[in-house]
Order: structure tokens, then sequence, then C-alpha cells
């Protein structure tokens, strides 16, 4: 291979936003308007996320974080409930769940693809049912850009009267090609009667950005009703006389309109609101999805090809058969043991020639704080999935020879 970084050459990180004059403009035009926050841009993103993954109704949060909490809050979890996590995931999944009151049981995944299928949650509510939990909900993780085995996952929500809640903060534009049909991811599930919501993230690495933002979509519309309200500290602008007025003689004009003024508060709620600065952002980038998800999909073709020499050493990410991917991470695996170095001392080769890398992830259920609540669970596959994966560099500014540097790179860095 060619050498791996020129002294000219930038640094690679491991992903990075992708900003255009567009989305400049669109956030310039909302900063010289009227509205900074709870303005028409929230509105305008909100409609078009909904119209692009199929759902009925989007609610747009302040993060992926928010977004979780809010459909955890909407399905009413809490204390007394657990919800299935995947162990391989961000932590917001499983503490978003905590900070609703639930206890987390934990899942193993596949050590390949990352992904929790149907046994591996069939085995967490066994083990939730062994420890007096009752389980409430699913969260699968789409991780990397592939989605969990759905068909399988809300067969099984069906069966056990569970919600779903479909962590797709890394999947915006991947689509589900089960059973010869193509549903965008975010669509919902039908069926699910406990309830079924996706939550998405737009942080600046994911595939389109907001700065900080996140969406819930749900076609529920009692369900995504409380969402919207919840998000918004429980209010309501509309009296709702069968829940009690907060100030009767307030709440209705002499024409029986709703007084400009007047709001109510059915039950407590957050301040996750997404500003418009954001949402002009985010809505600008969502106009760019299909490109950047197909310019993706063309470096990760480009990685199966050059890290082929490198096998059995590193291989590329698992492929499953049930959905085309927007891929968010480039999460490779690698044979550390048998190449006889540490992965610090890896990242640290690559960092030094010019290529980033970072880990995704270490299992949650390793953490401090899960490890004193829950004991040491062995969950071999998360494990076995940790110990080898190394997320490469993967954004759409990338240019082809790029791939080469990273391949390269990893060869000398792994000899």
């Amino acid at each position: 291979m060619a050498d791996p970084l020129p002294a000219e050459l930038p640094f690679l990180p491991y992903g990075r936003q992708s900003v255009e004059e567009e989305d400049i403009a669109a956030v310039a035009a909302v900063l010289r308007g009227d509205w900074l926050t709870q303005g028409p841009a929230v509105a305008g993103f909100e409609r078009a996320l909904a119209a692009r993954v199929g759902a009925a109704e989007a609610v747009a949060c302040a993060n992926g974080t928010a977004a979780l909490r809010l459909a955890y809050a909407a399905l009413g979890i809490g204390p007394g409930d657990a919800v299935v996590v995947p162990s391989n995931t961000f932590l917001a999944t499983a503490s978003a769940a905590r900070h609703a009151g639930a206890e987390v049981a934990f899942a193993d995944v596949d050590p390949d693809s990352g992904l929790m299928g149907v046994a591996e949650a069939e085995a967490a509510i066994a083990r939730a049912a062994k420890a007096g939990w009752r389980v409430r909900a699913l969260a699968p993780v789409h991780y990397a850009g592939q989605t969990a085995p759905m068909d399988g996952l809300a067969a099984l929500a069906r069966a056990e009267g569970l919600a779903l809640v479909e962590d797709a903060c890394h999947a915006i534009g991947t689509v589900d090609v089960s059973g010869g049909s193509e549903t965008p991811v975010g669509a919902g599930r039908a069926g699910v009667e406990a309830g079924s919501l996706t939550v998405f993230s737009f942080h600046p690495v994911k595939t389109i950005a907001a700065g900080e933002g996140g969406a819930v979509t749900g076609s529920d519309p009692a369900l995504m009703a409380r969402v919207r309200r919840l998000c918004n500290h429980g209010m309501m602008r509309e009296p709702h006389a069968g829940e009690g007025f907060a100030d009767p003689e307030a709440a209705l004009d002499a024409e029986g309109k709703p007084n400009p003024w007047y709001y109510e508060m059915a039950e407590p709620g957050f301040n996750h609101r997404l500003s418009d600065i954001h949402a002009a952002l985010v809505l600008s980038q969502l106009g760019r999805l299909d490109r950047f998800v197909g310019r993706r999909a063309r470096l990760m073709a480009l990685y199966a090809e050059r890290l082929a020499p490198l096998a059995p050493l590193v291989r590329p990410p698992a492929l499953v058969p049930w959905c085309r991917p927007a891929w968010h991470l480039c999460a490779a695996r690698i044979d550390f043991r048998t190449a006889g170095r540490t992965r610090s001392a890896v990242m640290a080769a690559l960092r030094a020639l010019g290529v980033g890398t970072q880990v995704h992830y270490i299992p949650v259920h390793r953490q401090p704080y899960w490890r004193r609540r829950t004991g040491d669970l062995a969950l071999p596959g998360a494990m076995a999935h940790y110990d080898r994966t190394l997320s490469l560099p993967l954004f759409p500014a990338m240019a082809d020879g790029d791939v080469d540097r990273v391949a390269a790179a990893l060869e000398r860095a792994l000899s």
C-alpha cells in the first residue's frame, strides 16, 4: 500500500458534520427573523421528518437523550417497570429508562453485528422475571445504521404485551427490507398495542446534524399528543374541561374560544424543546439525506475492498440481510490479540498517522453504576463485540482516497 499520510494531508476524525452554504443561509434566516424558538422552523422540520420516515407525526426535541426520556414517559414507564436494553449502546438508552424510575434488563447482542436479536431479548425478559421485575418495553438499538431484526422483535412485543421504543439514533435514512417490502426506520410497527415509538439523534457526527437535536416519531395520535405535551412542560393551550380548568373564568372567552393567555398542566413535563436555530440547520440537512446516505454507502463499499487484504485480522462490519443501512459508523472488527497489539497502541499509532478512531461502545452493563445495581452479568456477545471493535473514519466529505489512507495506516499500525 502507498504511504498512508503524506505530511500535507489533514487529520481524519472518525466522524464529522458536513455543513454547506445552504445550511448557513437557513440558520442566518432564522437569526434575522422573529422566532428563535417555538416558531415555524421547528414545525416545518417536524412535518418534513414525519413525511420522510413514513410516520403520522414527529415531535422535535433537544437531543436524542431527551427523545428517549419523552418516549419512556409518554408510554407511562416508571417505578416497578423494566425496559430491555441491549448492552451494546450509548449510555442514554439505559439511563433515560432509569431516570423514569424503571429498572433495566440488559440483553446480550450478536458478537459480529452488535445487534440484539429475539433470543437475546427473550433471555433478558427471563432474567427480569427471575428478579421480580415487570418488563414493559423493548428498546432495540439500530447500531451503526443497521436495524435490529424488527419483525421478530415486534412479534415478541405483541406476544408479551410490550411497548417498542426503537433507538434509531444511528439510523436516520435506514430502510427495513424484511418481508419483501421497504419500510423506513421511524414508521413504527403496526399492531403493537402497548405502543410503538422511534427516537432519533441529530448530533454532529450523525448522518444529519442539528448541532444538538432529536425527535420522536410515531403514528398513535394519543401517544404522540402526550409526547408533544411532555416536551413542553406538560402544558396544553386548549382547555380540557374533563380534567378540570386551571382557571375556569379565564379558560374561554365570550365566544367559547380559548383565551390567548390560557394554559393548563395535566401532568409534569420537561423543557425538551428544540430551538428554531437548530431546526433550521437540520431541516436544511434533511434535504440532502439521500446524498449523505449514498456517499456513506460508497465509502463503506470501498472499506470492504480495501480491508479485504487485511483479513482475517481485520474485517468490516458484519452485514445483516433485513435492512438497507444508512451507515453511521464503520465499526471494523479487529483481532487485536492475534495481531499482538493492544487496541490503545493501535489507536495511538493510527493517530500518529493522521487517522482518528473511536470505540463504540463499552458495554453498558459493565459501567460502575450498573454493576452496583445488577451485579456482574455474563453477556459474552457484547463483550466479544467490544473486544474487537474500532470505529474508523466515516463522513460524507471523505474522498475515496481517504479510505486508502486509513487502510494503509491500519496495516502499518497492526504490523
